[in-house]
C-alpha cells in the first residue's frame, strides 16, 4: 500500500475529549472517528488492526475445539424472560419495540439464544460436549462512555458457550478457554494476568477475569510478580487431556493475582513482601462457569446414558476484541505514538522515501516494496511529498514495528536503514539484507506466533 494512496487522516493536534494514551493515538492515528457517544467507525487503520486480532482469536479457539458461527445483534425480549434476566439486567440494556409492538433488545451478550438454539437441536449427551462462539458487535448502555473504545457502548466481541453433561466436563471446558486465552494474549504481545473475578449479571461462582497491566486500567489489582515469569513459548497443548490443562490453570492461578473486588488481604500478606506488587489493570476478557443456571431456567436438557433427561451444565467466554485495540496502545507506547507488537501491526513495516522524485531512491523504494511483498509481508510505502521529518513523525505516530529509509546519500555506498519502533536503533544494511531481517523477524507470526504451523485460514484472505 502506498501512504499517497491511502485513507490515514491523521491529526496534528489531540482531540480535547481524549484522556487516555489509547484514545488520543486511535484519534490522532486515523484509525477511529467518534459517531456518537461511545460508537466509532473504524478507519481503514483501525479496521486492520481489528481484523488483525480477531483472526488470532479464531484460530486459537479453532486450535482448542470451540465452533464458530454467527448469531444476530437483536434479540427476543422472550427469551430473557425465559431466563429471568429481561427485567434484572438493568439499564445498560437497551430495549427496543418494533413496529409489530414485539419487544426486542440489543444483545449486551448471548446466553439466552445460544441456549435457545440448543434446547432445538440438541437431545442426547452422545452430542456433547460442544463449544459453540461468535465473534459480533454488542451493545451496553453505559452511563458514562469514555476512554473511546475502552469504554464504548458499541463493541466488538468473542462470546463462546460450553454444554457438557456434568459438572467436571464443564471444569474442563473451563480450563480450556483459559488455556486458549492465555495462549491468544501472548500471541499479540500482552501479558494478561488471570485474576477470580465477581461473576455479576452472568452469574456463576467459578469466574476469572484477564487484565493487562496498565497505569490507565481501571481496576486496581494485587498480585505476586512470581506471575509475570510465566510464559507459553513453544509449549504444545492437548486439549483433550483434561490433567494438562487443570495443571496449567493451577500454573496460572496459584500466584496470588486478584482485583480489588476480590482482594483477600490476609492471602495477600503471606506473599514474600519483594513479590508483592500493585498496579492497574484494563480487563481484556472474562471466563465463567454457571452450571444449570440457564439450561434449568429454559428446558435445555439431554437424556444420559442411564436414559435420564438432565440439564447441562454450562459456561460463557468472552474476549473483547474492540478493546484490545486499546489495550495494546496503552501498554505498547511512548511520547511519539504507537508501537505495535508485530503479531497484530497493521503493516508490518514502513518504508520512507526522503528524496521521492529522485529516480534512484524511488527505484529502491519500489524494489523493496515488491521484495517484502513477495514474502508475503505487508510494507506501507510513504511515497507522498513530504519532508522527512513529517514522514518519521508519521510512522511514528501509527507505530508500525520496524522502518526502512531509503535516500540518495545511503544508496551512494548500496545501504538502506532498518530502525526499530521499539529501542529507535538503526543499522545500515543491504536493501536485500534489511528484506531478509524483516522476513526473519515475522517468520514466528507467520505460523500462529510460537507454536506449531496452522493452516492459513479463510480469516487471512482479507486483511
Amino acid at each position: 500500500m502506498r501512504l499517497s494512496r491511502y485513507f490515514l487522516p491523521v491529526l496534528k493536534e489531540t482531540p480535547s475529549e481524549a484522556q487516555i494514551a489509547s484514545h488520543r493515538y486511535m484519534l490522532r492515528a486515523g484509525m477511529i472517528r467518534q459517531q456518537a457517544a461511545g460508537i466509532y467507525s473504524w478507519l481503514p487503520l483501525g479496521f486492520k488492526v481489528l481484523k488483525k486480532i480477531e483472526a488470532i482469536v479464531h484460530e486459537e479457539q479453532i486450535r482448542a475445539g470451540h465452533i464458530p458461527m454467527l448469531m444476530p445483534t437483536l434479540q427476543s425480549a422472550d427469551l430473557w424472560r425465559e431466563s429471568g434476566r429481561y427485567d434484572a439486567y438493568g439499564p445498560e440494556m437497551l430495549r427496543i419495540t418494533d413496529r409489530h409492538g414485539r419487544d426486542m433488545l440489543y444483545g449486551p451478550t448471548n446466553e439466552e439464544m445460544i441456549t435457545d438454539i440448543f434446547r432445538s437441536h440438541v437431545a442426547s449427551y452422545k452430542d456433547l460436549p460442544l463449544t459453540l462462539y461468535h465473534i459480533q458487535w454488542k451493545f451496553r448502555d453505559e452511563v458514562r462512555p469514555r476512554f473511546g473504545v475502552m469504554r464504548g457502548r458499541e463493541f466488538y466481541m468473542k462470546d463462546g458457550y460450553n454444554f457438557d453433561i456434568d459438572r467436571d466436563s464443564a471444569i474442563h471446558a473451563y480450563n480450556r478457554h483459559m488455556v486458549s486465552y492465555l495462549r491468544t494474549y501472548e500471541r499479540m504481545g500482552l501479558k494478561a494476568l488471570p485474576m477470580r473475578a465477581d461473576s455479576g449479571p452472568i452469574g456463576g461462582d467459578d469466574t476469572h477475569e484477564f487484565l493487562v497491566l496498565a497505569e490507565t486500567g481501571e481496576s486496581e489489582v494485587f498480585y505476586d510478580k512470581a506471575i509475570l515469569d510465566l510464559t507459553f513459548g513453544d509449549r504444545q497443548v492437548d486439549y483433550d487431556d483434561r490433567a494438562e490443562c487443570a495443571q496449567i490453570v493451577t500454573e496460572w492461578t496459584t500466584p496470588y493475582a486478584r482485583t480489588d473486588e476480590t482482594h483477600d488481604e490476609a492471602l495477600y500478606s503471606a506473599i514474600p513482601e519483594d513479590r508483592r506488587k500493585t498496579s492497574r489493570g484494563i480487563e481484556v476478557g472474562q471466563i465463567f462457569y454457571f452450571g444449570t443456571k440457564y439450561s434449568e431456567a429454559m428446558g435445555a436438557t439431554v437424556v444420559n446414558d442411564k436414559g435420564e433427561r438432565v440439564p447441562v451444565h454450562m459456561g460463557s467466554h468472552g474476549i473483547g476484541v474492540s478493546r484490545l485495540v486499546g489495550a495494546l496502545i496503552e501498554a505498547n507506547h511512548d511520547d511519539r505514538g504507537i508501537i505495535w507488537p508485530e503479531g497484530v501491526t497493521p503493516f508490518h513495516c514502513g518504508i520512507v522515501n526522503l528524496k521521492q522524485g529522485d529516480a534512484e531512491a524511488d527505484a529502491a523504494c519500489k524494489g523493496l516494496y515488491q521484495a517484502l511483498s513477495d514474502k508475503g509481508l505487508e510494507p506501507l510505502y510513504d511515497d507522498r511529498e513530504e519532508r522527512a521529518g513529517a514522514k518519521f513523525a508519521t510512522m511514528d505516530l501509527i507505530g508500525l514495528p520496524w522502518r526502512i529509509t531509503v535516500g540518495p546519500r545511503g544508496l551512494k555506498t548500496g545501504v538502506v536503514e532498518l530502525t526499530s519502533r521499539r529501542t529507535g536503533e538503526s543499522e545500515e544494511m543491504s536493501p536485500e539484507a534489511a528484506v531478509a531481517r524483516v522476513a526473519e523477524i515475522y517468520a514466528p507470526h507467520r505460523t500462529g506466533s510460537h507454536w506449531e504451523p496452522m493452516a492459513k485460514s479463510s480469516f487471512h484472505t482479507w486483511l
